[in-house]
C-alpha cells in the first residue's frame, strides 16, 4: 500500500506529463537553490506542496495548472549564487535574481513547453510582495506563492 506522500508525488508527476524528465528540466539538478537542495527538488517540493494544500483545503483548482506552474516556477536555468550582488542605482537593484528570475523562467517554460497564460502568470507571480506589481491573482497563482514560501523557509532552516 502507497503512502499519503508517494501517492502525491504520483500524482505531481503524472500531472506533469513529462515535464519533469525534459532534457533542460533536468539541468536544475546542477543548480543550488538552498542549502543543499537543488533548484530541481525545490521546484517538484513546491509542486507537491501546492497539490497537498489545494486538495487539504479543498480549493478546487485547476490542477494541471497548478503544478505545472508550480513545478516551473524557478525554471530560469542558471547558478543565482554566482552572480554578485552589485548596485548603485533603483534600476539596478531591480536587476538582481529575486525580481528578474519569474520572467526568465515564464520565458524558458513558454520556449520549451508552450505554457498558457495561467501558468505563466503562476510563475510570474510566484515572489509576491517582492514583485510588488505581479500580484497573484488566481487561486493557483496564491497557492504557489503560498507554497514557495513554506518551502524555501524549510529549506533553508534545515541547513542548521
Amino acid at each position: 500500500m502507497m503512502k499519503d506522500n508517494e501517492k502525491i508525488k504520483e500524482e505531481v508527476k503524472r500531472l506533469l506529463e513529462g515535464i519533469h524528465e525534459h532534457e533542460h528540466v533536468l539541468r536544475m539538478r546542477t543548480f543550488i537553490q538552498h542549502g543543499k537542495i537543488t533548484t530541481y527538488d525545490h521546484c517538484f517540493r513546491v509542486a507537491a506542496m501546492s497539490y497537498k494544500i489545494n486538495k487539504m483545503f479543498r480549493l478546487k483548482s485547476d490542477e494541471r495548472a497548478l503544478v505545472r506552474g508550480a513545478f516551473l516556477h524557478d525554471y530560469f536555468l542558471y547558478d543565482w549564487h554566482k552572480k554578485k550582488a552589485k548596485f548603485r542605482n533603483l534600476k539596478e537593484f531591480l536587476k538582481l535574481h529575486g525580481f528578474m528570475h519569474p520572467s526568465y523562467a515564464a520565458a524558458n517554460a513558454k520556449r520549451d513547453f508552450g505554457i498558457d497564460e495561467r501558468e505563466e502568470h503562476i510563475i510570474k507571480s510566484h515572489m509576491w510582495p517582492l514583485t510588488v506589481t505581479k500580484i497573484p491573482r488566481s487561486r493557483e497563482a496564491v497557492i504557489v506563492c503560498i507554497a514557495d514560501k513554506l518551502t524555501s523557509a524549510t529549506e533553508t532552516i534545515m541547513r542548521f
